[in-house]
């Protein structure tokens, strides 16, 4: 028996059909393991040497499936959240007994963690849903599913139990979940319409930043310009991906960064011939211009499709209502 089993770990056999030999290890587990776990947990496990042959541990995803042996996958059960609750404001668009959608506010961390220990959106979901949520996500993000960044405001969905989580996480991983974003960005794109398919990994250099990187995971943005308003634009941009930073980088990448963001893109200085109120409005937006508006899936108890849409916050609407006035002012 293996030392790495103990009383945090639920241990569970698996014996490969034939139809699964030769196929990646990862996929094959995937496909079989109930209840369903997704690749990404697979992986997870594998990389961390808790994925067993007759004692001796899988060390590569890759490896090719057998139905010859019999596999042992010792999962971590869910630990207990030591995460502080508070009382702290939260937007509620729906909950019931399985999840909860919220509309997060820009400016509030997800969950706990480099240093950030309160005020995050799992301490104030602690203290309103209390034991109810997820513990697959460990014990400093119970219930997370999907996060969105610090600055960047919208909706965001949260599950009460693993069977909810597994579901919802289901749907993210295989693109089923829509997920549509609005942002402003500094510079009108090039073509009104597109699509990104461009990788995305970590900076080659600066490790707590993303780049587009030949080594990175596939990631997919769809955008489309709804208004330009020289020389910005407000965009909408659909997730078929969900890598870390994914929007950011993506337009970036192709030259139009968001406005106001301080990692990838360069600090705006307003025409000095502007109106006073326009220049403060832009000089003060200090975050990414982003908010995620819509989002839409399936619940995964009922099979009911759920769709949630959420305005942007009022400096988001500022921003642009002043950014309109632009084109007027050049006119002059």
């Amino acid at each position: 028996m293996s030392s790495n089993i103990n009383e945090t770990q639920e241990i569970k056999t698996v014996q490969l059909s034939t139809d699964k030999d030769g196929l990646r290890l990862d996929k094959a587990l995937c496909e079989t393991v109930t209840p369903k776990l997704s690749r990404a947990a697979i992986q997870r496990l594998i990389k961390s040497g808790l994925v067993f042959i007759d004692g001796a541990p899988v060390t590569s995803i890759a490896q090719k499936a057998s139905s010859m042996v019999e596999y042992a996958l010792h999962i971590p059960k869910p630990q207990p959240t030591y995460v502080v609750p508070e009382q702290l404001p939260l937007t509620i668009l729906f909950e019931d007994s399985d999840l909860i959608v919220v509309n997060k506010s820009y400016g509030m961390v997800v969950h706990p963690g480099a240093g950030v220990n309160s005020g995050t959106l799992v301490n104030a979901l602690l203290h309103h849903c209390g034991d109810e949520l997820s513990g697959i996500g460990g014990k400093i993000r119970p219930g997370i599913v999907h996060r969105l960044d610090k600055d960047t405001s919208g909706i965001l969905v949260v599950a009460k139990n693993d069977t909810t989580h597994q579901g919802l996480a289901k749907q993210f991983e295989e693109h089923t979940a829509s997920r549509q974003y609005l942002a402003i960005t500094k510079t009108i794109p090039k073509k009104a319409q597109g699509v990104i398919d461009a990788p995305i990994g970590r900076h080659p250099k600066q490790r707590t930043k993303m780049a587009v990187n030949s080594r990175g995971r596939r990631a997919v943005t769809h955008y489309h310009v709804i208004t330009p308003s020289p020389p910005f634009a407000l965009i909408s941009c659909r997730l078929e991906t969900g890598r870390t930073h994914q929007i950011r980088v993506h337009m970036a990448h192709i030259g139009t960064p968001i406005f106001g963001d301080q990692e990838y893109g360069r600090s705006y200085q307003p025409a000095k011939h502007w109106p006073e109120e326009i220049r403060e409005t832009l000089i003060n937006f200090k975050r990414q211009a982003l908010h995620a508006a819509t989002l839409g899936f399936s619940h995964p108890k009922n099979g009911k499709t759920l769709s949630f849409q959420a305005d942007p916050p009022q400096d988001f609407q500022n921003l642009w209502t002043n950014m309109k006035k632009i084109p007027y002012l050049n006119e002059r």
